[in-house]
């Protein structure tokens, strides 16, 4: 544990409604103690009315020590070095997109040693590549990911030397299989006026053509009318979210400017 001037900066405490990783280090018959992954030496206690929506009868039927957990903060006091936690105010999906950021997160941190090893400098490698690839990619491993795509002219671009853009280019080549996640809906469109055709085709091209981020995808489908599926493709799921709300947004905007009637129902994939 991390002494009390340590745990007092503000930058080393994660925010309430944060989501976190966290391994379990103590289960207690109330409540269990969980090490923050992503602070280094942080632990935080989440009470046992937090763990589940049902009543928990056995904690470890739920919990056990070293299992990793996805969980929301609820209230920090970095004064009393406390972290409140809870496992049921985290959705299923929440707790999948959050948990593949953490291991891409791992995944990428490893690259870069490989990387490093590669090159033979690892100052540089901590005060000069990852603080670029951060400013230019947003994450890390979004960096390789491009890298591994597009070869070393992305990181030439972030001003790194031809040594390093070599470097992180091979080895996102090498260990980076990009891939893609998909998320849908439903779009019901309706107009009973004499331009209703062509309202739903300006609706659904504008939800189409929607502004979203490098590489996402929007498809669209007829299931029937006044049903069409919207199905977005994107790296990762918060650029897939982004460009679903995107193209539900312009649809919704357009037929409601023209009289018309729109809703949206969310379907898992």
């Amino acid at each position: 544990m991390r002494g009390r001037d340590e745990l007092s900066r503000p930058e080393d405490w994660p925010e309430v409604g944060d989501l976190i990783v966290g391994t379990v280090s103590r289960v207690t018959p109330y409540g269990a103690y969980v090490t923050l992954d992503e602070y280094r030496g942080l632990e935080g206690l989440m009470h046992v009315s937090e763990i589940a929506s049902s009543w928990v009868k056995n904690i470890r039927d739920f919990v056990r020590e070293g299992q990793k957990v996805v969980l929301k903060v609820l209230k920090t006091d970095p004064e009393k070095g406390h972290v409140d936690l809870s496992m049921r105010r985290v959705t299923e999906r929440e707790r999948r997109e959050k948990m593949l950021e953490w291991k891409r997160d791992k995944r990428a941190e490893a690259l870069l040693r490989m990387a490093t090893e590669k090159v033979g400098k690892k100052e540089e490698a901590d005060t000069i590549v990852a603080p670029k690839l951060l400013r230019q990619f947003g994450k890390l491993y979004d960096a390789f990911e491009e890298g591994a795509i597009k070869g070393e002219s992305v990181y030439e671009k972030a001003g790194l030397s031809e040594e390093w853009a070599k470097a992180l280019s091979e080895i996102a080549k090498a260990k980076i299989k990009v891939r893609r996640v998909r998320i849908r809906g439903v779009l019901q469109l309706s107009c009973h006026g004499g331009d209703g055709v062509d309202l739903i085709k300006k609706a659904l091209t504008r939800a189409r053509n929607a502004p979203k981020a490098r590489d996402a995808r929007v498809d669209l489908r007829v299931l029937g009318a006044p049903r069409y599926r919207i199905e977005v493709m994107a790296r990762n799921y918060k650029d897939a979210e982004k460009a679903l709300k995107a193209a539900v947004d312009e649809a919704i905007s357009i037929m409601e400017a023209g009289q018309g009637q729109a809703s949206f129902q969310r379907e898992e994939v």
